[in-house]
């Protein structure tokens, strides 16, 4: 009989292995942004992404190595894993990531043990460690205290702290710029509201290691004044002279979440204890579950857990029914959601139909590629989960015949549930073309100004979404524009945007076909106005603001950006809120090191 214990003790041994790994690449993202590395940087943090599917894999390799579980009775299973959960929950008393572990333990069991097999008892469907009040040593946050010690000091003292090790452009310019960033909230009313009296627990916590994403490191902290939590995230940039400045001050809830979106792709920060980290975000930024939170800074893992278990949760307490999502329905996906539940589920259909030239294979190779990709804050990150099972009583009955119909290879029902075998989760959005019908004139103006925003950034990042219809992009609760259908997604650069040739003749000119020649990755998108801007009013604003996206001249001077080696800045906040406009005349102009 294999020992429970040993069993235990080699799957924790497999998860440390994972997150010493994990932590490795956060701890060298800090002297890749030091020294500018951002093709290293994005290659690091792309690989990261698989780390943890492998070391499942290595773990559930060694223990069939190790441990016979081939010979075991069904009984002698059932209580081999019943005790090394046991003996895996006794391991985690000391343990600083004791829910990333269990979410380890889950992966490996259900590798090793066949889904008419393993049962509840086995796993952690709930957690086994609590990790309220956990935290690393030292600390996950610092706290400073500026009515002691004045706000400008407290600065530079955080400036220190972090100990980057590359020079200041113009430090004493830069904490000026974030003192009257600070002043301007207040006086405008967008954070530190009136009546503001200083407290006796005044004071400003900071989370102790950057967070790093593509060229940016951002410190993100809190104030604590009485009741009051007000968030503060200031993005760290690096000057094309090597030295580092504050691009600008963050201090409302929307800007927080926008910084943390699913949007974006997955922050790089050094954390031994993670639900420190999670329990300190979750102050900054109400109403985004703990499940969004732990993908943001990498753990998708963790994050597909807790999603689970909230949606589970969620079940029990609801009483609605499945139903087709709504909008136009599409030829790649059957598409449904739960009304009370805010997110959708993706099924590729059995068959995809002309026009389209695709095939299950394909699809899930372009939901991979913006899994690995620079999603920019314009292209909604999925979740990926295979063999989930539904109670049948949930789907309404024109929804259950449908994917009857349409997904017949991937969807199961019986009597009592409906098995799932593949299927992609998402944050539902309000379509583009839904909320195009419904916009009053500002609001469609808003609209097609981040329509063509989402379409220009996700040209900085290399990508071409291939179809750009409305229906293909949603609008979020903050009114961006993401974009979330990728089936035709394509690298920029692969792309040959071309002017349309002039006609040879007046039989050209009529002709419905083309009369030249047209390979596959070419694109015209002097005639996209035809289909995209049918309606007088978006027409207008659209040409407002992005006529430029209708000429090839635009697409071909991003590509020899990309392909000469540039990697374009796209920001999480707007450029208005960037201190070089806000306030273009230095404070100061005494350059110097933080010593």
């Amino acid at each position: 009989m294999p020992s429970p214990a040993a069993i235990a003790r080699s799957i924790l041994d497999g998860f440390d292995n994972h997150y010493r790994r994990f932590r490795y690449v956060a701890q060298q993202a800090k002297a890749l942004f030091e020294n500018g590395d951002w093709k290293a940087l994005r290659q690091r943090a792309r690989e990261r992404i698989d780390f943890y599917d492998l070391r499942v894999v290595e773990a559930v390799t060694i223990i069939e190595r190790d441990f016979d579980l081939d010979s075991l009775t069904e009984g002698e299973r059932d209580g081999l894993w019943q005790a090394a959960k046991q003996n895996f929950v006794s391991l985690l008393a000391e343990h600083r990531q004791p829910e990333c572990a269990e979410t380890f333990f889950n992966s490996v069991c259900t590798k090793l043990l066949h889904r008419d097999y393993f049962h509840n008892r086995f796993i952690f469907v709930r957690p086994g460690v609590a990790t309220e009040y956990m935290d690393s040593d030292p600390p996950s946050y610092r706290s400073y205290y500026p009515a002691a010690d004045g706000l400008k000091r407290v600065l530079r003292r955080i400036i220190i702290d972090f100990g980057l090790a590359c020079p200041w452009d113009d430090v004493e310019r830069d904490i000026s710029r974030v003192v009257r960033a600070v002043i301007d909230a207040h006086r405008n009313g967008v954070a530190f509201n009136r009546p503001w009296h200083i407290e006796p627990d005044f004071q400003i916590q900071v989370l102790s290691n950057l967070f790093f994403r593509n060229k940016g490191a951002y410190i993100v902290g809190r104030v604590i004044n009485g009741t009051r939590i007000t968030p503060v995230a200031v993005p760290i940039l690096r000057n094309a002279r090597g030295s580092v400045y504050m691009d600008t001050a963050l201090f409302t809830h929307d800007l927080m979440a926008v910084l943390f979106s699913f949007t974006h792709a997955y922050f790089l920060v050094d954390m031994e204890a993670p639900a420190a980290y999670v329990d300190f975000l979750r102050s900054i930024l109400p109403g985004k579950p703990s499940s969004e939170i732990y993908t943001s800074v990498g753990l998708a893992k963790q994050g597909k857990t807790l999603f689970y278990r909230d949606f589970l949760h969620h079940l029990k307490h609801s009483n609605d029914r499945f139903v087709t999502a709504p909008g136009i329905k599409g030829l790649v996906m059957v598409v449904f959601t739960l009304p009370s539940y805010p997110y959708v589920f993706k099924l590729i259909r059995d068959v995809i139909p002309h026009p389209k030239d695709t095939d299950r294979a394909q699809v899930m190779g372009k939901y991979q590629l913006v899994k690995l990709h620079d999603r920019v804050g314009r292209m909604a990150d999925t979740w990926e989960y295979s063999q989930v099972t539904l109670p049948r009583s949930r789907f309404s009955a024109s929804l259950l015949r449908e994917l009857l119909a349409d997904c017949s290879s991937t969807v199961e029902v019986d009597n009592e549930t409906v098995l799932i075998q593949h299927v992609y989760i998402e944050r539902r959005l309000t379509p583009l073309n839904i909320y195009l019908m419904h916009a009053t004139d500002a609001e469609l103006e808003h609209a097609m100004f981040e329509y063509g925003n989402a379409i220009k950034e996700l040209a900085a990042a290399d990508i071409f979404p291939g179809d750009m219809l409305y229906k293909n992009f949603g609008v979020t609760r903050l009114d961006r524009v993401v974009f979330y259908d990728y089936d035709e997604i394509e690298y920029m650069t692969a792309c040959q945007f071309r002017y349309v040739p002039e006609a040879r003749n007046d039989e050209d000119e009529m002709s419905s076909e083309a009369w030249y020649s047209v390979g596959p990755h070419d694109m015209f998108p002097e005639k996209w106005g035809a289909f995209l801007l049918a309606d007088d009013r978006i027409r207008a604003a659209f040409n407002r603001h992005h006529a430029d996206l209708l000429t090839p001249a635009f697409w071909n001077a991003r590509k020899q950006r990309i392909e000469a080696g540039q990697l374009e800045s796209v920001f999480p906040y707007a450029q208005a809120l960037r201190f070089d406009v806000r306030f273009p005349a230095p404070v100061t102009r005494q350059a110097a090191s933080i010593t």
